[in-house]
């Protein structure tokens, strides 16, 4: 009532200094007080909450008598959403495959800019806007897609790698984790949607002990909402025993280094045993010599005129039967030293035709594990059957051991003789 008073005495005070009075009526206050001259919506409604397949339908009203006169406009308007240019009425149908496309989403708050201008007048318009919001009722859920199928297979020393896309439905999904049957930690972090799962398989995932050379391992990957809806994708990977190449081909080599010193060991104890043997022979032979030697002396010296040559040629027989216990007893011959010799000999051949029978084909060789189980075998073998021969202190090279056992004459003397 305050401000009424105030426009009133305001109203009077004009009319009243001017050279001619005015009688002003109630009416005609009213009129003045009433009048309406800023564009302005009457019925502005700053917020809308619209439900999917629903349809709006809304008539925006002005402060003007003729609306015609002016041009109604939208910005930034979602999908869908229009105004009649001459009425101003806004209408929008929610159909649900504008979401199910992804040009809408829902609970999201799109600000829609309207603006009215009048068509003779530029500087009459005004600008405002109105917030649109869409919800569902019908919860679609989110769903976690690897882009993987659910079952692989792979070998040991593999490695898995894959992404964890996911289809958002009503809510998206805000955090992922994971669990398995057996430990399988990804290299890289996997919290959300568009993480990598990476995972090297190690060689001794299938353990030596398990009869069976496949084993699965299976991975659950679960997505929360923030409303604690979850989803789970299981992932069965077939993991198959393979051999660890690198490390196989360092213990092959390294067991090769082994054989290759133990035939140089072996070589060192047969020319050891093969010296032993030419020396008895060498004592005997001059024992026999010896032994041959009185017994024609005497046959000689018994042919001879002379008492005393007859008694000498008597005596010498009986020295080179005396011999024959001395030749015994200093050089006996011992036919297991020829035996050992030729024991040696054997298994140093046999040893390096097996070198050479079981090379590597490459680094990546599939028989590389019976290869190295049948050298291990057989130089177990070869070593339980040698534990007595004597090894010598001698130091020789591998060159000068072999130039001994390839020596022609060493050859020929150990070659299998025909019949």
């Amino acid at each position: 009532m305050g401000i009424k008073k105030i426009i009133i005495a305001s109203l009077f005070f004009i009319f009243s200094i001017g050279s001619k009075a005015q009688i002003l009526t109630d009416s005609t206050i009213k009129e003045v007080i009433n009048t309406d001259t800023i564009l302005r919506i009457k019925n502005i409604n700053p917020y809308f909450t619209l439900h999917v397949d629903s349809t709006l339908i809304y008539d925006f009203e002005i402060n003007k008598e003729d609306p015609s006169k002016y041009y109604w406009y939208l910005k930034n308007s979602p999908v869908g959403v229009k105004i009649n240019r001459e009425t101003g009425i806004l209408t929008f149908k929610a159909e649900k495959s504008f979401f199910l496309s992804g040009k809408l989403k829902y609970d999201y708050e799109y600000k829609v800019k309207i603006g009215i201008q009048n068509l003779d007048n530029p500087l009459d318009h005004i600008d405002t806007s109105f917030i649109l919001l869409f919800f569902n009722t019908e919860i679609i859920p989110s769903v976690i897609k690897p882009t993987v199928t659910n079952v692989i297979y792979a070998d040991e020393g593999d490695t898995i790698n894959f992404r964890l896309q996911c289809d958002d439905g009503s809510f998206p999904i805000d955090e992922i984790t994971y669990f398995s049957n057996y430990p399988a930690k990804s290299l890289t972090s996997v919290s959300k949607c568009n993480d990598e799962y990476t995972w090297f398989i190690p060689f001794d995932f299938i353990k030596d002990n398990e009869k069976d050379k496949l084993k699965m391992l299976e991975l659950y990957f679960v997505g929360i909402t923030k409303f604690n809806i979850r989803d789970t994708t299981t992932i069965k990977i077939y993991v198959k025993d393979n051999i660890n190449y690198p490390q196989r081909v360092i213990e092959y080599d390294e067991l090769r280094k082994q054989v290759e010193n133990y035939i140089v060991q072996l070589k060192s104890s047969f020319k050891l045993t093969d010296e032993k043997i030419k020396k008895t022979k060498k004592n005997r032979t001059a024992f026999d010599l010896g032994s041959a030697a009185t017994g024609l002396g005497g046959t000689v010296f018994s042919s001879l005129p002379n008492t005393d040559q007859k008694t000498v040629g008597k005596i010498l027989p009986s020295l080179g039967v005396a011999l024959v216990p001395v030749k015994e007893a200093t050089s006996p011959n011992v036919t297991s030293d020829q035996n050992t010799a030729l024991l040696i000999r054997n298994s140093i051949k046999r040893l390096e035709y097996l070198l050479k029978d079981n090379p590597l084909i490459g680094d990546r060789d599939p028989e590389i594990l019976q290869k190295e189980k049948k050298i291990k075998d057989e130089i177990k073998q070869m070593q339980i059957q040698l534990i007595d021969i004597p090894f010598s202190d001698e130091k020789l090279n591998s060159k000068q051991l072999d130039a001994y056992f390839n020596n022609p004459k060493v050859n020929k003397k150990y070659r299998v003789k025909k019949k």
